[in-house]
């Protein structure tokens, strides 16, 4: 379960911050096995939609970067709901590198 705080300076810019472990079920017992820090700059793009530039570090030894495309698709008065696509590139720990995309839908209050 990802967690991320965001900090605007204006309406236009922000600190964002994601906190984000990586759980593994194996033959009955699961554990987290990797964390990532991921922290960035917001740029507010306006009607709804962010952009997020953010660093990853992982401890499992990879790191990288992730560009977020976000958008509010329902705000209310004291929460919004998102959906955002992020890709991921990740390199280091002696592997390829590699690039990905995947989808997000969340809350935030």
């Amino acid at each position: 379960m990802p967690v991320g705080i965001n900090i605007w300076k204006s309406s236009r810019i922000g600190f964002s911050a994601e906190f984000v472990p990586f759980i593994r079920d194996e033959k009955g017992t699961s554990k987290m096995n990797n964390f990532l820090f991921h922290p960035g700059i917001l740029i507010a793009m306006g009607h709804g939609f962010t952009f997020a530039g953010r660093a990853a570090f992982e401890t499992s030894g990879r790191y990288g970067v992730t560009p977020v495309l976000n958008y509010v698709f329902k705000k209310n008065k004291t929460s919004s709901y998102f959906i955002a696509i992020p890709f991921p590139a990740r390199f280091g720990n002696n592997l390829p590198g590699s690039i990905g995309v995947s989808f997000q839908f969340g809350i935030a209050f």
